[in-house]
């Protein structure tokens, strides 16, 4: 009770700005009490500004207030020293280094609790309080507190800076906006921000849904590595059977075919890994940005929200989860298949198709299959250099320009008999084997000839009449073939200003595929196209659209359409 009666004596005769006991205490004409000293070095600092307050009940004065020494308090006071009592404020009032200082006191400075917006002052729990109880004061602007106060007033004119110029984005007083920024586009700060802060929603929006999309992603991953495991584990087994019948001429080519198996295994399963590490961080990044920008969102201050904003709005675009596809697992069970068409074949049949065999292994590609280019430089990113083998043209073919282009004679050009060779379809093949990715185009001769683009195996029918030793294929004056060999897609294109989808063929391929042209009484040329082989996809995709920005190459198509295929296209191809 004693303690409590000397708390309030502490407080009755405690000057409001240094909230020590009072030192020559001097009284205002609104009648409140301060120490001389405090009260004058309080309206020194308000002097510039040409008018004096209060500092407890805030009435303004337009001339300096005569101060009137208060003997009765003086007397009070000097009583209380003696009996020892003192207005020493709790340590976890004061204010640190670290802590924001209340503007008011004068003396030790206390830790300051709320900010008035207004006139950039920060106040402690004691001087703080006539803004919670008096009605005129109620109507300030508290803020959380911020060390950063100052920078919401304006250098030029010594405002607050309440209003925001879009035109040159950046945060101004009202005197601003009616002079050096009269034409601009100005708003309040408060208008600003409520428009940024939808605007950050959205982005917040975005964000969760990135999120959600790339945590599907990575069960899909998760999926895709057990799909892998037991397709891996079949196809040994499989094989491993397959092989024990041939044992011990294939015991050789069994431990061969395990080895690139558990290999190619191996690498898909360090993709995955690495892949959904990569996901994961993403997705980690992503909560932090939103935590940030949450963070950002629950400032009041407004100066300091538009401040940090465009350190923090700005999002970057997805790396990984938007752009792979996943296509059905078959690549292990092709392995499977090629192993079984081998069974029972004597050892000169098998060293035949050994590099068919490791090659389908070596092709299991579970993950990230990219959609269909859409624009040629899309397109050129995959280009491949065609050049034909005379060993297979038709004698009635002439050669040139490096083996590139092929032209109908009316006379049998000198070529010696070869068994690749076509007798009656005047046609020829290329050189290259093909798989992978590849893209080429052909150019056709102008005329009453007719010119045929096709791929076919390297097992077609060269000998006679039939239709099976014929290519198929669509032909327009450039044509372009767009060859995806593991994801079973060869797409023709007629190509021009844009690109026209001809034909599309969706099977699977079993063994690689050689380009192929027919030509009669015309001719046709593989165009030389730009290649890249020494630069990476990234690098080679930068390159293609600078060139495809200043117009050194064709426009950007629109998206191809799709066609139902002809039941015989399989049978074209073959």
């Amino acid at each position: 009770m004693e303690q409590q009666e000397n708390q309030l004596d502490r407080e009755r005769f405690c000057c409001w700005i240094c909230v020590d006991l009072l030192k020559d205490p001097v009284t205002t004409v609104c009648g409140h009490s301060y120490c001389k000293s405090c009260i004058n070095t309080h309206w020194d600092k308000e002097e510039e500004r040409g008018s004096y307050s209060c500092p407890q009940c805030r009435q303004t004065f337009t001339q300096r207030p005569v101060l009137v020494r208060s003997t009765m308090l003086a007397a009070i006071v000097e009583a209380l020293k003696k009996t020892g009592l003192q207005a020493a404020p709790a340590d976890h009032c004061s204010a640190g280094p670290e802590d924001v200082a209340c503007d008011v006191r004068t003396g030790k400075k206390l830790k300051a609790l709320k900010s008035y917006l207004n006139c950039l002052a920060s106040y402690c729990e004691k001087h703080l309080q006539p803004h919670l109880q008096s009605a005129p004061l109620k109507k300030h602007k508290l803020v959380e507190l911020s060390e950063k106060l100052q920078e919401n007033i304006c250098s030029r004119h010594d405002k607050v800076m309440g209003m925001f110029c879009r035109t040159d984005q950046q945060c101004i007083c009202y005197l601003c906006s009616v002079e050096e920024h009269e034409d601009h586009d100005t708003v309040s700060a408060a208008a600003e921000r409520t428009e940024r802060q939808r605007e950050l929603r959205r982005r917040r929006r975005t964000i969760r849904k990135r999120v959600q999309d790339t945590e599907k992603h990575v069960k899909l991953l998760q999926q895709e590595k057990k799909a892998v495991n037991g397709s891996a584990d079949k196809a040994v087994e499989d094989s491993e059977k397959i092989f024990t019948e041939l044992i011990p001429l294939l015991e050789k080519r069994s431990s061969d075919v395990e080895q690139h198996i558990r290999s190619q295994q191996e690498t898909e399963m360090s993709r995955v890994r690495e892949l959904q590490e990569r996901l994961e961080q993403e997705i980690t990044e992503l909560k932090r940005k939103d935590h940030e920008l949450k963070q950002l969102s629950d400032t009041e201050d407004h100066n300091q929200f538009l401040h940090n904003y465009p350190s923090l709005s700005a999002l970057s675009g997805s790396t990984h989860s938007s752009s792979f596809r996943f296509r059905p697992l078959r690549d292990f069970e092709d392995v499977t298949a090629a192993v079984s068409q081998v069974r029972g074949q004597l050892q000169d049949i098998l060293n035949e198709t050994e590099t068919q065999i490791l090659q389908i292994v070596s092709q299991v590609d579970v993950l990230l299959r990219q959609p269909e280019p859409k624009t040629r430089a899309d397109f050129l990113r995959y280009s491949q250099e065609i050049t034909l083998d005379p060993n297979t043209a038709y004698k009635h073919l002439l050669l040139s320009e490096g083996n590139r282009k092929v032209t109908w004679m009316s006379k049998k050009q000198p070529y010696s008999d070869h068994p690749n060779r076509f007798t009656h379809w005047s046609q020829v093949l290329s050189r290259e084997s093909l798989t992978g990715h590849c893209y080429w185009e052909v150019e056709v001769g102008a005329g009453r000839g007719s010119v045929a683009v096709a791929v076919a195996y390297k097992n077609i029918r060269r000998a006679g009449r039939s239709d099976e030793c014929g290519f198929g294929g669509p032909v327009s004056s450039r044509v372009g073939v767009y060859l995806d060999h593991s994801a079973g897609v060869l797409s023709f294109y007629s190509v021009s200003d844009t690109m026209t989808l001809l034909l599309r063929v969706r099977t699977t391929f079993t063994q690689p595929l050689y380009a192929g042209v027919g030509v009669r009484w015309s001719t046709a040329e593989f165009c030389k196209l730009l290649t890249l082989p020494s630069m990476k996809l990234p690098e080679k995709t930068f390159l293609l659209s600078l060139l495809q920005k200043h117009n050194l190459l064709s426009k950007p198509p629109p998206e191809p359409p799709e066609r139902n295929l002809p039941a015989q296209v399989e049978s074209d191809l073959s």
